[in-house]
């Protein structure tokens, strides 16, 4: 049977899809085929991850237009579409009442984008797609309903609303439902935007597969005399505190410690940006020795990192529900993690992982040097660590679906 529903990612297969990519895999294995759809590829240093020349060929994407053609055939989707739509599509950009004039400008661009997409959507006979986005991805799917009268759905992934552009009001109002991934986000979300949200709206937690991800051989305790090793993942960016971590080893190794911090990630640009200051700061500190920006890595490298790790740190400044952390947690590593935005719905403190404040370099250099000082307590963490990793989740997905 052709699938009947799109899966619409935006700049796909990125280093950090793979969370987006095990949902679709379960959706599957329940009899929900999809067809993957997306904006535009992402830079090839973002694409790591083994399944990822396999994805991008099984994806179709929606711009860079390839030829005048491709104009031509999305300015014609929307005039078929007729004065009804188009006048409804310009409402839309009319009520967008947080918006400056610059982003409504952005708003009338995403029509044609939109006309791209209904193209596909009468191709592929959807009657419904499901945005892994709240931002550009989400208005395009929304004009798309307007266009052709297929629903869509959407999933909050990231730890605030604001981060995900403007228009929310029309977005949410009429998307067929929405997935939020933890309970204090759902509140927020409820709480701003008051009589817009969908009539069904869900918190569906992200998850890691336990079945795949698992240790090979049992976790040992860091022992006197050699070097500790901490692994970190996350795409470089300020959010995720890198800078702070670096200072936590700063501060281990002026008491001693002789550690080693792997990075597992990249940022947006491929390798530029906020890449390059982080290698400044090490550099700074005299610390390229110790601290290694590994870039975008694939899975088993990572799993592999972690194994081979006496402890998990993440310092990020805001998270949604970290799924670098559920890794963690499976693959059965005492893990100091901020306690901030769901981190606190995954881990309980104390048992499994270790909770810390954000910005307090100091702190977590105290947190990590306990756990490596006392085996006992290492091993009692990650003893538990596995039982509060999450499965692999998307049951309100496929109950909406």
């Amino acid at each position: 049977m052709k699938a009947k529903t799109g899966y619409f990612i935006p700049q796909f297969p990125g280093k950090k899809h793979i969370f987006l990519w095990r949902p679709r895999q379960f959706l599957a294995e329940v009899g929900i085929e999809t067809d993957l759809v997306s904006t535009h590829p992402p830079p090839r240093a973002l694409s790591s991850h083994v399944w990822a020349e396999e994805a991008q060929k099984n994806t179709v994407y929606l711009f860079p237009f390839a030829a005048k053609k491709d104009f031509i055939n999305s300015f014609l989707e929307v005039l078929k579409a007729g004065p009804a739509a188009w006048w409804q599509c310009l409402a839309v950009i009319a009520k967008a009442s947080d918006t400056s004039l610059s982003e409504k400008v952005r708003l009338l661009a995403w029509i044609f984008v939109a006309g791209q997409l209904a193209r596909l959507t009468k191709t592929k006979s959807w009657s419904h797609i499901h945005v892994q986005s709240c931002a550009n991805a989400a208005s395009i799917a929304s004009f798309n309903s307007i266009l052709t009268g297929c629903t869509y759905s959407m999933t909050l992934l990231g730890h605030t609303l604001e981060v995900y552009g403007s228009n929310h009001k029309q977005k949410w109002k009429n998307a067929a439902f929405a997935i939020v991934i933890f309970q204090l986000l759902l509140n927020d979300v409820k709480h701003k935007l008051a009589n817009f949200i969908p009539k069904q709206l869900a918190v569906a937690p992200m998850g890691v597969n336990i079945a795949e991800i698992k240790r090979s051989h049992p976790y040992t305790p860091w022992q006197e005399g050699s070097p500790c090793k901490i692994f970190a993942c996350g795409r470089l960016n300020r959010v995720k505190g890198h800078q702070y971590l670096i200072k936590t080893v700063e501060w281990l190794r002026n008491r001693g410690f002789e550690v080693r911090l792997e990075i597992a990630g990249e940022n947006e640009q491929g390798g530029s940006g906020y890449h390059k200051e982080l290698e400044k700061i090490i550099e700074s500190k005299s610390m390229s020795e110790c601290v290694e920006l590994l870039g975008a890595v694939s899975e088993q490298s990572i799993r592999q990192g972690l194994e081979a790790a006496h402890v998990f740190a993440l310092a990020s400044l805001n998270e949604g529900v970290p799924v670098a952390v559920m890794e963690a947690m499976a693959m059965e590593l005492p893990s100091v993690v901020t306690n901030v935005g769901g981190t606190s719905e995954l881990v309980d403190d104390g048992a499994g992982a270790v909770l810390v404040q954000s910005e307090k370099p100091e702190e977590r250099a105290d947190l990590i040097a306990n756990i490596l000082q006392n085996p006992e307590l290492a091993l009692s963490l990650s003893q538990e660590s596995r039982k509060k990793s999450w499965p692999n989740l998307a049951t309100a997905a496929v109950q909406k679906l």
